[in-house]
């Protein structure tokens, strides 16, 4: 039975008012991405949009001693001088290792790449250095260069016997290149402005390094860098939520006329 009056009913057109599943997922796309990388993201635009290249000075001279010394270690005239103020191994006395390794982020490996290290200097340390500035990029990419360095020598001492150990010829593997210090800097910089995922992201990828693709000194170190930057922002942490305590306390006290 139909009404009297009634047109012609419409008949929905496929698709015409319906969105795309993929449309849909875009805004929440971005609407993630923004508030895991926007204020990252924000400062560093910033800085390079009002000094270039002149925000990151620390950076290019890191790109240019690197170049410096793989140019230097190639030749055979450079390569034991190079061995002699950068190069770690875990068979050496420790104040020999500690003062080397300050010089050794800069030293690439001879197994790889050196446009690796390149990369990974310019855009990790350029990042760290306008967003947390040259104290800490310098203070955190020691202290995961340093950690990476300690462990070697306790892995050995622990013995392949367990699966953080190593065995005894680890310690004749020569120990250079940025790669701790930019993964210790990557966790760092992803805490420093909440980038969460990005900062779990980061230290489970170094696990499952070790646990699938590369078992060996190099990646452990890498393991063993984030757990120290990550102790690090721990302590950072818990001091900001006691300031911040000590703060609210203050404000909220009365003081006597």
């Amino acid at each position: 039975m139909t009404s009297a009056g009634a047109g012609p009913r419409e008949e929905p057109v496929p698709g015409r008012d319906a969105v795309p599943v993929g449309r849909e997922a875009v805004p929440v796309l971005r609407r993630a991405a923004r508030a895991e990388w926007g204020a990252l993201l924000r400062t560093v635009r910033s800085a390079l949009a009002a000094s270039r290249l002149r925000a990151i000075p620390m950076t290019l001279t890191a790109v240019a001693l690197t170049l410096v010394f793989q140019f230097v270690q190639n030749q055979d005239w450079g390569y034991q001088a190079v061995q002699n103020i950068g190069s770690v191994q875990a068979d050496e006395h420790l104040w020999l290792a500690l003062l080397r390794t300050p010089l050794s982020l800069f030293v690439p490996a001879l197994d790889l790449p050196v446009w690796g290290a390149l990369a990974q200097i310019l855009v990790v340390f350029g990042i760290a250095e306008i967003c947390v500035g040259r104290r800490l990029l310098l203070a955190v990419a020691y202290l995961a260069t340093l950690a990476g360095t300690m462990y070697a020598r306790i892995g050995i001492w622990i013995g392949p016997v367990s699966p953080v150990g190593l065995p005894d010829s680890d310690k004749y593997v020569t120990d250079t290149g940025p790669s701790a210090a930019v993964v210790g800097l990557a966790v760092f910089v992803c805490w420093r402005y909440r980038a969460w995922f990005t900062c779990a992201a980061v230290a489970v990828a170094m696990v499952v390094e070790v646990v699938s693709i590369k078992n060996n000194l190099a990646g452990k170190e890498h393991v063993a860098a984030v757990l120290a930057v990550l102790v690090l922002c721990g302590v950072q942490e818990l001091r900001r939520s006691r300031t911040g305590r000590g703060a609210r306390r203050v404000s909220g006290s009365v003081h006597p006329r």
